[in-house]
């Protein structure tokens, strides 16, 4: 199946797969006349018996839009890390590095979008005071563009690891290699302005804000320098959110927090997640942390905390690729989130299939915190208040902690 990918800069044309929200459908009816044949009655009178009138009612198109939108969490890069040691080492590149169907699922969705830990240029020296710091060869896009990413996400704390020089030419890197980026820039205005695609007649946004950072180190940018987007104070970021909601369909706030390696959600992450879907978004995505975190739903919206490391380093860790399936008509909204399983160990990442593998995968995320999501044998993320008893219940305690993954 061809892919309908993205016009990048301010629109993207496409459409495939993800949400819900009701509404009443207008149904067309068609009207068919039946001429009953002339009947004699028993007094010999004739009687003509008029046709019928039947509504035949034809089901609501529910897929007059449908498409799929598709995150990921950490990616590393960066040549001086051992994600990219191993991937020298392959023969097919980064085929051997994440599992070809996941790559397939990121190419084949209409919009594709990973958090990038890493800055690319051959300028700039390591930021003072900081452990790691990452830095790729420009070449390195071509990666990117293999696995099918459209939107790169940059409001985090390791796309200024090398200074103004590095992180200028990361945009332009990006720009020529036709991946947008959102969360960055030369300065406020551009740093702050949301992503949005044109997807099968509707417009999708994405606002990214970081708040990841204990020690403060990465630049916020503002009207004259360079830097990211950022949202200690939520403030600004719910605006943007609020003003976005006036311009397109859907809105999803990808945010950069959390506490690293931890499945404990900060009361930063929750409060905040509700003020952004109470702002305007649709989704609220998450990252930073390296490990998955909990789901929920708040107003019938959903919440991943965490999406964790996609493809960082040689940690085993459960990760996942969110596909947010959106379909519907002009009356009616839906969004199904499909959790594809996936775990990343000794630099590879690999899509999980065998039964016992995804069930331990699907109770591991629903004992996380705050424990109110299920997930269906289709994969699919739903509301554990709206889901019925018939379709199951959680697993006891040692098969949860059997899913824990070693860190």
């Amino acid at each position: 199946m061809s892919r309908r990918k993205v016009l990048l800069a301010v629109f993207l044309l496409a459409g495939m797969s993800i949400w819900t929200a009701c509404g009443t459908v207008e149904q067309k009816a068609e009207i068919s006349q039946k001429t009953v044949e002339t009947e004699e009655t028993d007094e010999g009178e004739q009687t003509e018996q008029k046709a019928g009138t039947e509504e035949q009612v034809e089901a609501p198109d529910l897929h007059a839009y449908d498409f799929t939108v598709a995150f990921a969490g950490d990616i590393n890069l960066a040549d001086n890390w051992s994600t990219m040691e191993y991937y020298e080492q392959q023969e097919n590149g980064i085929y051997d590095c994440i599992d070809p169907e996941l790559i397939r699922r990121m190419q084949e969705a209409d919009l594709t979008c990973v958090n990038l830990e890493f800055c690319m240029s051959d300028r700039g020296m390591p930021m003072e005071g900081k452990k790691y710091t990452f830095r790729a060869k420009p070449e390195r896009v071509e990666i990117l563009k293999e696995l099918g990413v459209d939107l790169a996400n940059l409001a985090n704390n390791h796309i200024y690891d090398y200074g103004t020089d590095a992180f200028l030419d990361t945009l332009d890197i990006l720009d020529a290699g036709g991946i947008a980026h959102a969360g960055a820039g030369k300065n406020a205005v551009e740093a702050e302005e949301p992503f949005y695609a044109e997807i099968d007649g509707h417009t999708v946004a994405v606002v990214s804000a970081t708040r990841a950072e204990k020690y403060i180190l990465t630049p916020e940018a503002d009207e004259d320098n360079p830097g990211v987007f950022r949202c200690y104070d939520m403030a600004k970021v719910l605006q943007k959110v609020q003003e976005t909601k006036e311009k397109a369909d859907f809105v999803i706030a990808y945010i950069h927090w959390g506490t690293e390696y931890s499945e404990t959600l900060e009361t930063a992450q929750t409060e905040g997640a509700r003020e952004l879907i109470d702002a305007g978004a649709d989704v609220v995505l998450g990252a930073h942390p390296h490990c998955l975190q909990g789901m929920e739903y708040y107003n019938g919206k959903p919440i991943l905390y965490s999406l964790g490391n996609y493809w960082f380093n040689e940690k085993t860790l459960d990760t996942i690729l969110a596909e947010l399936h959106f379909y519907g008509n002009d009356e009616e909204q839906h969004l199904e989130v499909t959790a594809v399983p996936a775990r990343q160990e000794a630099h590879y990442t690999r899509l999980l299939t065998e039964h016992q593998e995804v069930e331990t995968w699907n109770r591991h995320v629903e004992s996380m915190e705050p424990h109110t999501i299920k997930i269906d044998k289709e994969g699919v993320i739903r509301d554990g208040d709206q889901t019925s008893e018939s379709e199951g219940t959680p697993a006891d305690e040692e098969a949860v902690s059997a899913g824990v993954s070693e860190e």
